[in-house]
C-alpha cells in the first residue's frame, strides 16, 4: 500500500494471497515431483524430466513477488502482470460510458491479482458459462468471470473483472461486500491463462497504450481526474 492512502472506517480487507509461491502450487506440483522421482528411480529419465519440469513451471505459475505501490490516490495501478490488448471507451449496461483497460495474461505471468484503486466493495458479482480464449471478444461477456465492484473514499466507482480464458477454470475473489482494499492489495487469482480488465469513469486518463507490458500493482494504467478524500 502506498503511504498516502486514506485510512478507512471500514472493515480492512486482509491482503491474501501473501505467501512468495501461493498454496494451489503444493496442490498441483506434488504428484510430479513425486512422479518425477519415481521415473528416476526407475530409469526413465526422459520421463522424469519432463515431469520436473511440470513441477517447475507449476511452482513458477504461482509465484507471488512483492510490489512497490507508486504514486498516490489518482494512480490506478495494473490489476494484472501482462500485456493490455484494450484501452478503450464503453458502454455499460446501464447506459452510462466507462474507460475499459484490458489485460490478457499468458502463462508465464504472474496470476495474483492486485486491487486498482483503493476503495469500499460494494458488488461481487459472478457470471457467465463459457471458456474462450481470454482475448476473444466473446470472451467479455460470456466467460466464467467475477466482477469486483468498489467505491472510492471520494465517491468515485470503478470495477476489477477477472475473466477466465479457455485453459482457467478457477477465479478466486477474497473480498466481501463492505471490506476496505487498498490499492496494491492482493485480493484473489485466476488460475492459468486469463482476463483482467478495470473499468474506470470515463475522466480517467489512461496511461497506456495496447500491447504494453504491464505489471500488476507497480505499473500506473491511468489517472482519476478526482483525488481521493480522507475518510
Amino acid at each position: 500500500m502506498a503511504d498516502s492512502d486514506p485510512a478507512p472506517a471500514e472493515p480492512i480487507f486482509a491482503e491474501r494471497p501473501t505467501e512468495f509461491v501461493v498454496r494451489d502450487a503444493l496442490t498441483l506440483g506434488v504428484a510430479p515431483m513425486v512422479l518425477a522421482g519415481l521415473c528416476g528411480l526407475m530409469g526413465w529419465t526422459v520421463v522424469g524430466f519432463g515431469l520436473l519440469g511440470l513441477t517447475v513451471f507449476v511452482a513458477c505459475f504461482f509465484r507471488n513477488p512483492p510490489r512497490v505501490i507508486p504514486g498516490d490516490e489518482t494512480a490506478v495501478v495494473a490489476p494484472a502482470d501482462g500485456r493490455v490488448i484494450e484501452v478503450g471507451e464503453i458502454e455499460q449496461p446501464d447506459g452510462s460510458k466507462a474507460l475499459r483497460i484490458g489485460i490478457f495474461l499468458s502463462v508465464f505471468n504472474v496470476h495474483v491479482n492486485r486491487c486498482p484503486v483503493s476503495g469500499r466493495v460494494v458488488a461481487v458479482e459472478r457470471g457467465g458459462q463459457r471458456f474462450l480464449a481470454a482475448f476473444n471478444r466473446s470472451a467479455e461477456t460470456d466467460n466464467v468471470r467475477c466482477a469486483m465492484t468498489l467505491e472510492t473514499a471520494a465517491g468515485v466507482r470503478f470495477r476489477v473483472v477477472q475473466i477466465t480464458g479457455w485453459l482457467a477454470r478457477r477465479i478466486v475473489c477474497h473480498p466481501q461486500v463492505g471490506d476496505w482494499v487498498r490499492r496494491g492489495d492482493r485480493y484473489g487469482l485466476i488460475r492459468f491463462g486469463s482476463r483482467t480488465d478495470v473499468v474506470l469513469p470515463l475522466t480517467a486518463a489512461a496511461k497506456v497504450v495496447v500491447r504494453d507490458r504491464v505489471r500488476g500493482g507497480s505499473t500506473v494504467v491511468a489517472e482519476l481526474a478526482c483525488p481521493g478524500g480522507q475518510r
